[in-house]
């Protein structure tokens, strides 16, 4: 059976080692007005602003997005969580939290875009952004299978999903990653 091209982000599977696994995500700031959406999923950064940004293409990771708390949704002026961020849905001047798992020995599944193989394990990768759902929040990133090798990646390739149809070596495959470029391992100097 072949895989299914159909992205969905990053997804937490657990930790690399033997410690202690409690899927903890903290909380960080979106600046007010933060003209890109976030979708849960996305690999975000921490911005030279103090606040979180969707990461692209080469940014160091902080980690992963799953969702937000704005403190007032203009269309009711209650307090709302959400799955992903949208400008549209805050209104100018409004505190907005996000979630982040931001643990720098995180393993998480992801599709690849191309036919990723188990002689790439252990290989670097960048990410590819795509434009997620605002039907579901979900994210579009995948791993950039071109990229594979280089030597800054921001993802480190260290399995593959155990789902029985996830078909190894072929396009699509759902592969299991750290964020190799991670803020937190930098700040600590790890």
């Amino acid at each position: 059976m072949a895989n299914t091209n159909s992205p969905y982000g990053f997804r937490p599977v657990g930790k690399v080692g033997q410690n202690a696994d409690n899927q903890g995500q903290s909380q960080y700031e979106i600046a007010d007005d933060y003209a890109t959406s976030i979708f849960q999923g996305d690999l975000v950064s921490m911005a030279s602003t103090g606040y979180i940004a969707q990461a692209g293409v080469g940014d160091i990771g902080l980690g992963v997005f799953w969702g937000a708390f704005i403190t007032k949704d203009p269309s009711t002026g209650k307090p709302k969580f959400t799955n992903y961020y949208s400008r549209t849905n805050v209104a100018t001047g409004e505190r907005i939290d996000a979630f982040v798992y931001d643990d720098p020995y995180a393993r998480f599944q992801i599709q690849s875009d191309g036919a990723t193989a188990q002689d790439n394990v252990g290989n670097l990768f960048d990410i590819a952004v795509g434009t997620g759902s605002t039907t579901n929040g979900q994210s579009a990133n995948v791993l950039d299978h071109s990229t594979a090798g280089t030597s800054t990646g921001q993802l480190k390739l260290i399995g593959f999903s155990k789902d029985p149809d996830n078909v190894i070596g072929s396009d699509y495959v759902n592969c299991i990653v750290t964020i190799n470029e991670h803020f937190l391992k930098q700040v600590a100097g790890v």
